[in-house]
């Protein structure tokens, strides 16, 4: 796989620490989410509005997110990297434990430019949504759950993402009013590239009367400013 997306922007990327097999994103997600939830004990006060809270303990740190998958243009089959996303929840031998003779999924790590979160994969579904006339698959939205995994931090930055080059890929901004969308692209896509920011879609969707973010045309002009 390329090691841009199909919008030409540094790809994320999911880990597998146990092989370091990377497992490029080929659109990189609209949003993600970071949870935590603790647990406290409620007691009762006599003569008071709100019970007294003691803390129990801290819950892990979670990542949600929806990655989407298509090889419509290649024809080929989109399993062929997906399949690669459902075996980070598989049981991986290497992690055998010698003592008790066990065995759990490998760890992993979700990398997009200055976000780095190692954990383990919690949940996974996968709905295929193209077919080819035989029944293979060929567009694929994944949504994935993370939970972080030990009490060192689960959640970092790092320097800010670069290219396959080594260089720094800046957003394209101030040089024109409009973008020529390729192969692929979102709207946030082109988004980042003509403002500097994905955030501003929706403006960008509404300056081109566009209803569906996720079907652009190949070649087509936007104004994104």
């Amino acid at each position: 796989m390329s090691t841009l997306t199909r919008g030409g922007l540094v790809p994320a990327k999911l880990i597998n620490l146990a092989t370091q097999e990377e497992i490029l994103c080929m659109f990189n997600p609209a949003d993600y989410s970071i949870s935590k939830q603790n647990t406290y004990e409620k007691r009762n006060i006599i003569g008071k509005d709100v019970p007294e809270m003691t803390f129990q303990q801290g819950g892990s740190v979670s990542l949600t997110l929806k990655l989407h998958f298509d090889t419509a243009d290649t024809a080929s089959d989109v399993r062929s990297v997906t399949n690669k996303l459902l075996k980070l929840m598989m049981i991986d031998p290497s992690t055998q434990n010698a003592a008790t003779g066990k065995s759990s999924p490998p760890a992993v790590a979700f990398s997009w430019g200055r976000v780095y979160f190692r954990a383990v994969v919690t949940s996974m579904t996968q709905r295929f949504t193209l077919f080819k006339e035989d029944g293979t698959p060929l567009r694929c939205v994944v949504d994935i759950t993370m939970e972080q995994q030990d009490e060192d931090p689960a959640l970092t930055t790092q320097v800010q993402g670069t290219t396959s080059s080594g260089t720094q890929r800046a957003p394209s901004s101030g040089g024109g009013n409009t973008e020529q969308t390729t192969q692929g692209d979102r709207i946030d896509h082109v988004s980042q590239r003509g403002t500097g920011s994905s955030n501003n879609y929706r403006s960008v969707a509404e300056n081109n009367n566009i209803d569906n973010p996720l079907r652009l045309q190949n070649g087509q002009t936007l104004k994104v400013k």
